[in-house]
This record gives C-alpha cells, sequence and structure tokens, in this order.
C-alpha cells in the first residue's frame, strides 16, 4: 500500500483565514531550517511541561520530526527565531483493521501556549489537521491524549482501551504453562532492532495498532539523548526452537525506598507469539528481588492474569488510549472486514461535515462490503454520532456499551448485528503513544 507524505499537503486556508482576524500567523514549518526548527521543538517541548532541551536532544528529535507535516501559529510579524504560540505535527501511516490495514492521518504535538488560550488557536489546529487529511483523501485520523475532554468536539472517539497491570509478585506467583524458546539478553542498542523488527510483524495482526519509526525504538530502548532513565534500560529477547527472534521486553528496575527489594517497570513488551509472552512474562514476575511489576499499554485480552498462581495479585486499570476519527465513512468502512453478516441503513450525524450523510451497509462475513449513498426515501435502522461510530470502527468497543450510554440510536435487531458484526479477534490494541 502506498502512503501520501503528508509535507506535501499545504496549511489549511480556513484555519489560517480565521487565525489572521486575530492576528495570528498559521503556516507549515520548515524543519529542514534550523532557524525555524529550534524554536518549533522548544515550544513542543514547553507546551508538554518537558525541560529546556539540549543541542543532541534537539537535533535527536528533529530527525523523528522532519518526516512530518510540522504546523506552527505565530503571532503576525514575529522575527525569525520566535517561539510559536501553538504547535501540531501529523504523518501518514498504515492502521491496522480487520482484514488489512488503512491509511491513516497520525496527529500529534498539540500544544497551545498557556498565554493564548481561548482564542480558538486549538479549534484552528485540529479542524485544519481534519480537513487537510480529507482533502488528501485519507478516510481516519487517529491520536493520542493527554486530556481526554479535549478531542470529543472534533469527532474523535475512545477507540482502543489499553490495561495497566500493576503485580504483586510474592502473591501472584508463576501459576502458568511452560514455554519453549530461549530468552537472551540484549544490549540497548541491538534492542532498537530488536524492537522495529518483531512490532513491525505483530502489529500487524491486531486491529488498531499503527507502525512504529525509528525514533521511538530508541526511546524505548534507552539510546536517545535526554531519555529518562536510559542508563537504566535493560532488555531482553526471546527465541523460537528455530532461532527467530519472537518477544522483545524493555525494562528498568528501580529500588523499593532502600529496602533491598526491587520494582521492575516494563517499558515496552512486544510479541507475537503465544510462547514468546508467556516466557518475557515469567521473566518479569521471577526476576530476582523483585516484588512488584508495572506494565501499561497492555492489550485487554492479555494472558497474564491467567498466567499466575494467584489472579488477586494482579490489579488491572482499563484507559482510554488510542483515539479515531472517521472523515469519509464510506472509505474507512470498506476498508475493514466484518464478523458477520449485516444490512442495515447507517445515519452517521457529523457537526463537522467531514462524515455527515446516510448510507446502506452490506457486508458478509468475511468479505467485502459495499457502502453505498442512501436513497432519501430510506429510513435509517441505525443513527450514530460520528465520534461513536470511530470508537466502533476498530473492535474495540461494543456497539452495545455505546447504546447503552445513548450513543446509538438502534432497533434491536439492528444493534445485534452491529454488536457481533463490528466484533474482532484478538483484541484490538495500541501498544505505543504517537
Amino acid at each position: 500500500m502506498t502512503f501520501i507524505d503528508a509535507r506535501e499537503i499545504p496549511a489549511d486556508t480556513t484555519s489560517r483565514d480565521r487565525l489572521r482576524e486575530s492576528a495570528l500567523d498559521y503556516r507549515v514549518v520548515d524543519l529542514r531550517d534550523e532557524v525555524q526548527a529550534r524554536p518549533f521543538q522548544r515550544a513542543v517541548g514547553r507546551g508538554f511541561l518537558g525541560g529546556e532541551a539540549n543541542d543532541e536532544a534537539l537535533s535527536f528529535a528533529r530527525e523523528s520530526l522532519s518526516e512530518r507535516r510540522t504546523t506552527g501559529v505565530f503571532e503576525q510579524g514575529a522575527p525569525a527565531g520566535t517561539l510559536p504560540i501553538a504547535t501540531i505535527d501529523s504523518w501518514v501511516t498504515p492502521l491496522t483493521v480487520p482484514g488489512g490495514e488503512i491509511p491513516m492521518w497520525a496527529i500529534s504535538g498539540v500544544t497551545v501556549a498557556g498565554t493564548h488560550r481561548r482564542r480558538g488557536i486549538a479549534r484552528a489546529l485540529l479542524e485544519g489537521e481534519l480537513r487537510a487529511a480529507r482533502s488528501a483523501g485519507i478516510a481516519i485520523a487517529g491520536l493520542t491524549v493527554s486530556e481526554a475532554t479535549i478531542y470529543g468536539r472534533y469527532g474523535f472517539g475512545s477507540a482502543l482501551p489499553a490495561t495497566r497491570f500493576t503485580v504483586d509478585t510474592r502473591r501472584a506467583g508463576w501459576g502458568g504453562f511452560e514455554p519453549t524458546g530461549r530468552l537472551e539478553y540484549r544490549e540497548r542498542e541491538q534492542l532498537v532492532d530488536d524492537l522495529a523488527q518483531v512490532h513491525e510483524r505483530a502489529r500487524r495482526t491486531r486491529s488498531g495498532r499503527i507502525a512504529g519509526w525509528p525514533g521511538r525504538w530508541q526511546q524505548f530502548a534507552g539510546v536517545a539523548p535526554a531519555e529518562a532513565d536510559r542508563d537504566k534500560v535493560r532488555g531482553v529477547r526471546h527465541l523460537d526452537a528455530d532461532g527467530e527472534v519472537r518477544g522483545v521486553l524493555v525494562y528498568t528496575v528501580d529500588d523499593r525506598e532502600g529496602s533491598f527489594r526491587f520494582s521492575l517497570r516494563v517499558r515496552m513488551l512486544v510479541a507475537e507469539t503465544r510462547d514468546a509472552r508467556a516466557a518475557l512474562w515469567r521473566f518479569a514476575l521471577q526476576h530476582d528481588l523483585v516484588d512488584e511489576v508495572t506494565a501499561d499499554l497492555q492489550t485487554p485480552d492479555d494472558p497474564l492474569p491467567w498466567l499466575v498462581a494467584d489472579q488477586r495479585g494482579v490489579a488491572q486499570e482499563v484507559h482510554d488510549h488510542g483515539w479515531l476519527r472517521i472523515l469519509d465513512v464510506p472509505a474507512a468502512l470498506a476498508a475493514r472486514t466484518y464478523a458477520a453478516d449485516v444490512e442495515l441503513t447507517l445515519r452517521v450525524v457529523d457537526p463537522l461535515g467531514f462524515a455527515d450523510g446516510t448510507w446502506r451497509v452490506h457486508a458478509a462475513a468475511g468479505g467485502s462490503p459495499s457502502i453505498v449513498a442512501a436513497e432519501a426515501s430510506d429510513p435509517a435502522s441505525v443513527t450514530i454520532g460520528v465520534a461513536a461510530l470511530s470508537s466502533l470502527y476498530a473492535g474495540g468497543v461494543r456497539a452495545s456499551a455505546l447504546a447503552g450510554a445513548g450513543l446509538i440510536d438502534a432497533d434491536d435487531a439492528s444493534l445485534r448485528a452491529l454488536d457481533v458484526a463490528f466484533s474482532v479477534s484478538p483484541a484490538p490494541s495500541l501498544d505505543i503513544w504517537y
């Protein structure tokens, strides 16, 4: 599948004109120019409450950012080198969906300076990205969020929940099977390639995952400049009976209040086989001197609670993580397969207009669906807001749950059909931040 380069898409004219009325300049920033790049990067760091990055850290981060479409907002007439008052960056990445993948407009680095709140800047940034993506023919956008109450107003829906585990290893113990294969320690520099290799294969097996990039793996492996706890990072990999790498665990270990007992924090655990995942969990839970293991961004169907002797030693917290936003209903729905036959008339309500409309949806289990515009006289069997449809899309959220919250209006038969057709196994998940 060929993906467009988001950097070729110009700044959205609607957002540009809207902010110009407030004496603000909205434009794409060329990070090949260091005079523009450094202030942009510093503004992003300020927006996320980070420390002042040194030259090495700025140079490292710029490698990833330079592959993205970076947009900033400035005071009109601000001299060269001035920090933007708002930032956003985006790129097109493959999103795994049931039956394949679809190009997704990934959004990141959204910041607005505290000195310029409530001036419509965030709205201009987000809506500008959605218009840019739609103009480029991209059917869906996605992001991970630091604040969960902002993005629903732009049509994003919480679609990919994640599980955070906290394990009392002394109580939980190990009750699982004996996995095949073997583990070996890896140097941090070696972990970069291991993570990239296994993740690229594994992410294709679960709806909701996106492709990683070199800078992300360097951060996880602790070789990125200014990475927190980089000197504490350790890692092991799992090799199967044929010597193929099937899983990677990257972690840090911290002293628990001087007791010479430790807490192991999983930075990344990625596995593509049952044995690899079990072996890596057992390594973490049976690590010498470790009383607690914590791991976030795990799949909702992770076998960990069933691998221990006492499940009450495993605390699970489910939280929102991946958010999606459908921009083109026919294209998005046609890109995935369905678990059961479904035939209904779908009314989608989108206040921003991108996905608003009514469609007749027909899909056979596992086959290519047909989505065509409905006739004006066709009554809708399902009425749903675009944020709720976006939550439903990857299969990580049940239609019945959304209906119970009043977010879907449907007769019982249509609701049951949605519930079954959009379900997927294994459970959808997103295992990285972006």
